[in-house]
């Protein structure tokens, strides 16, 4: 959609669900942090100590996948990899040295947004699924001491991916000047469109 002010990026359902699942990655990002390591079991003061961060803690994570799950429906066609994707994430070095000029076009997301929406899909699941495995008291006695185990490391290791990729994510909204804005008020401009997302402009536009 287009109007006199520029293009519409984003509805005010679709910038609500993102602030949720947002706000529920930093409680359950922080309060997971806190039982990974004992270095971190201070962030628990933060959720009212130890045992009510170990009760909190997995149901901050199922309220995220279930958030998560609005924005999957309402993104992953946009997120499906194309040709022009792969050759895009090829020329990284041009991406980095800003170089929009020389990579193919771009819809209206590049292929680094698309790898991180599937990276971040990939990581929930696995969060998910291996989560349950051992949550006390209500699922974890369906499964042996070994299987809790080997859930425990992927959910570890899970969260790590999808935290590094998050902070990925939120950097390049910010070094992409006026990404962040898009998402506060739905809106970009026509020129911010044209130059970074040059396929999704002329679809909104009607542009050949």
């Amino acid at each position: 959609m287009s109007n006199q002010n520029g293009l519409v990026r984003y509805t005010g359902s679709q910038r609500l669900n993102h602030m949720v699942v947002a706000l529920l990655f930093v409680v359950a990002g922080l309060s997971g942090l806190a039982l990974f390591h004992p270095s971190m079991f201070g962030l628990t003061v933060l959720f009212g100590g130890g045992s009510w961060t170990r009760i909190l803690h997995p149901f901050f994570g199922a309220v995220m996948f279930v958030a998560f799950v609005g924005m999957f429906f309402r993104f992953w066609h946009h997120n499906l990899i194309t040709k022009n994707d792969r050759q895009w994430l090829k020329q990284i070095g041009d991406v980095i040295g800003n170089h929009e000029e020389r990579l193919p076009e771009v819809g209206r997301y590049n292929g680094g947004q698309k790898v991180a929406f599937w990276v971040m899909v990939i990581s929930l699941i696995a969060l998910v699924v291996t989560g349950v495995m051992f949550w006390r008291p209500y699922f974890s006695q369906y499964f042996t001491v070994d299987v809790r185990r080997i859930a425990a490391v992927v959910h570890a290791i899970a969260a790590w991916a999808l935290i590094i990729t998050v902070i990925v994510h939120v950097y390049a909204a910010i070094w992409v000047k006026g990404t962040l804005s898009a998402m506060k008020t739905g809106m970009v401009s026509r020129a911010w469109a044209r130059k970074h997302h040059p396929g999704w402009y002329k679809e909104e536009t009607g542009q050949k």
